[in-house]
């Protein structure tokens, strides 16, 4: 999801340089038919109207069919030509219901420099790496005067986006279930240990200054359970006993608003 994230921002800034008039609507649910479908970019011109669905593979892929391979492991991965086939079906299929007439172009961007597509074909919707400023560009230079037709489908477009997708799970966890403990922020290992005033990986050798770990381990708890009263000892057992209650109490005292008093004492 951050990978995808990145991808997006990543685009955004390209897409920022375009000129003249155009309509950019991102993150579309929409529904239609009684299925949903997501759109990353939808960029409004005069001449078409262009679905961009923003990928941030990293390394050597290649395809097979309708299979898309990572060339070192051979692992799988979704084919985003595939759904993007489906959205701009269902996309088509919305506008005859609007009874709107636009052309429509989709493409795969995908942004990442460090993405190579062997064998790549040339007669599906992919735009690589190395021709994303020219698609930028080609998009530039076409001439973009709207009208009310594209204002209008720009609006109806916003209307229908869907705030909630339906498909969309979270799994079900309680606090007992959880594995406590100081887990490292960049690979997630719970094999660390506290060295002096660091809190340093067991796996990967990442360090970091015991009050930042303190506080993103707070901030962790109070996303996952915002019910439970932020309170030294509750700090204290979901970091599993990493650092000394003192500590704990120090940054609780240092960074958040003291509530109550004596034994009852919580933050916020």
């Amino acid at each position: 999801m951050e990978k995808g994230y990145t991808g997006e921002l990543i685009f955004d800034r390209m897409t920022e340089s375009l000129s003249e008039e155009r309509y950019i609507i991102d993150d579309l649910l929409l529904q239609v038919n009684n299925s949903y479908f997501q759109l990353d970019k939808v960029i409004i011109s005069k001449d078409a109207v262009y679905l961009n669905d923003v990928k941030y593979h990293e390394g050597d892929y290649y395809i097979d069919g309708e299979k898309l391979l990572s060339v070192n492991s051979g692992r799988e991965q979704k084919n985003p030509v595939i759904q993007l086939k489906r959205s701009e079906t269902l996309f088509r299929q919305l506008l005859q219901n609007l009874n709107m007439d636009h052309l429509v172009r989709a493409s795969a961007v995908f942004v990442n420099p460090e993405f190579t597509l062997y064998q790549a074909p040339i007669d599906q919707p992919i735009i690589l790496p190395t021709q994303v400023k020219r698609f930028i560009k080609e998009l530039n230079n076409t001439p973009s005067a709207l009208d009310k037709s594209h204002q209008k489908l720009a609006q109806t477009l916003l209307s229908m986006h869907q705030t909630k997708n339906p498909y969309s799970t979270f799994p079900n966890y309680k606090y007992e279930q959880l594995e406590k403990g100081m887990h490292c922020r960049e690979c997630g290992s719970l094999n660390t240990e506290v060295d002096h005033y660091d809190l340093v990986c067991g796996k990967c050798g990442t360090h970091e200054r015991i009050e930042k770990a303190i506080l993103r381990h707070i901030e962790e708890i109070k996303v996952l359970f915002p019910e439970i009263k932020i309170t030294t000892q509750n700090i204290y057992d979901w970091c599993n006993g990493k650092v000394s209650k003192r500590t704990f109490l120090r940054v609780l005292k240092k960074n958040y608003k003291t509530v109550g008093k004596t034994k009852d004492v919580y933050f916020e």
